[in-house]
């Protein structure tokens, strides 16, 4: 049955050049061929101004919220003497707040979808039908941060985690159904209740990542928002620690980091053996132009799209253990997992040199993400959530914290 369902996003969902923005996109795109969907959504920075033609005609209506500099600035001074987690404060603009239950009001909805945490005190306590796409563990993220992070970083990393993690438990009884994108990433929320998470993965436009005939500019092939911490850290690991080795065995080997918003530290990785593009209009260019893709993600959480587009685009990818996680690639058979430097450098050096071995993983990976991973069956599984019947509400007796604690 058709519904009007009222979305709720923290960024605006084009470009494509952040992992909530693409997920927000395909899921907008996919559930308007059966909703009528109101869709609003935040931005802290200038918007593209193609967005709204782009997504305008998968929607009923749409709205953008601009978030001042000056507007975050204050929240987040505000959020230091309060129990609000900083990412939450950054996008929690009390005007927004009122300009969405007036349009609430107006529409009448008969859902409301919020993605991420950061939206959901907008909605938290209006009565209505309502989902929260929790997406990663972000709690469990920032731990991964913190073990990583210089020491000046690890006190504002360890008290935004306490924050998060109440955040992510008082979230849970403020909506009615719950998703978020991986089993890996449900056992990491703080929640007793946390199995009536529903799995909702990404997935990937195997029209548009395609396998596609090039000459290959690239051996070594990364990608991602490259201002984003694990992508930061993942680009380094590659360059600094892994391709040394790899170097000494095929000295002429060569890297692309692309991505948008590369930091100092990621511009430094430059070389003559290694290319940091920065933003690309099309990136399958990169895919198409190169021979492995290489995942050698420490921290972070979530399901790494960058590594079913690489599968999709036909190259074989290396990975860790973290990267593979949510999207449980058999090993060996359609990726290949390195484990410390010396690993990760040995399976670059035989896919490298054995055609054979190179052939065999990229085929069998292209296989696996075209049958495992589509947009439109995850979509279908979101549209089938939020249409279905209401859970119920948790079982669990509240602690004393539950029943008090507000943010």
């Amino acid at each position: 049955m058709r519904k009007k369902i009222f979305c709720i996003f923290s960024r605006v969902p084009y470009p494509l050049e952040k992992g909530d923005k693409l997920r927000a996109y395909h899921h907008i795109r996919e559930l308007s061929k059966h909703h009528d969907l109101i869709v609003c959504a935040l931005s802290d920075k200038k918007i593209h101004p193609e967005a709204y033609d782009h997504l305008k005609p998968f929607t009923h209506s749409l709205y953008f919220f601009r978030l001042s500099a000056a507007g975050i600035y204050s929240r987040l001074v505000t959020a230091v003497f309060s129990q609000i987690p900083f990412q939450v404060a950054y996008f929690h603009s009390s005007r927004v707040e009122a300009q969405i239950q007036a349009l609430i009001n107006t529409h009448q909805p008969e859902h409301v979808f919020c993605q991420l945490i950061r939206t959901a005190a907008f909605v938290a306590d209006i009565p209505a039908d309502k989902t929260i796409d929790y997406q990663d563990g972000f709690s469990a993220g920032l731990l991964r941060r913190k073990q990583v992070a210089p020491w000046y970083m690890k006190p504002l990393l360890s008290a935004e985690y306490k924050r998060v993690s109440k955040y992510e438990h008082w979230v849970f009884g403020k909506f009615d159904k719950k998703t978020i994108i991986s089993v890996h990433d449900r056992a990491l929320i703080p929640h007793p209740d946390r199995d009536r998470i529903c799995v909702v993965p990404n997935g990937v436009d195997t029209g548009f990542f395609r396998p596609a005939s090039r000459d290959k500019t690239f051996d070594i092939l990364f990608t991602g928002n490259m201002a984003y911490p694990p992508n930061i850290n993942g680009a380094r690991y590659l360059v600094e620690k892994i391709m040394p080795m790899v170097w000494r065995q095929r000295p002429y080997a060569r890297v692309a980091i692309v991505g948008a918003s590369p930091t100092a530290r990621v511009r430094a990785l430059a070389s003559d053996r290694v290319k940091v593009s920065g933003w690309v209009d099309d990136i399958r260019e990169y895919y198409a132009g190169s021979r492995i893709f290489v995942a050698p993600m420490q921290i972070g959480t979530g399901l790494q799209n960058k590594v079913l587009e690489a599968m999709a685009m036909g190259l074989p990818c290396v990975s860790s253990p973290l990267a593979n996680q949510a999207i449980g690639a058999t090993q060996g058979h359609e990726i290949l997992i390195g484990r410390k430097e010396e690993e990760y450098a040995q399976l670059i050096v035989s896919l490298l040199q054995d055609t054979g071995l190179h052939q065999k993983v990229r085929e069998n990976a292209l296989l696996f993400v075209k049958k495992q991973f589509s947009w439109a069956d995850t979509s279908r599984t979101l549209g089938g959530i939020i249409t279905g019947p209401d859970p119920g509400v948790p079982e669990h007796e509240p602690t004393s914290w539950e029943k008090n604690w507000t943010p």
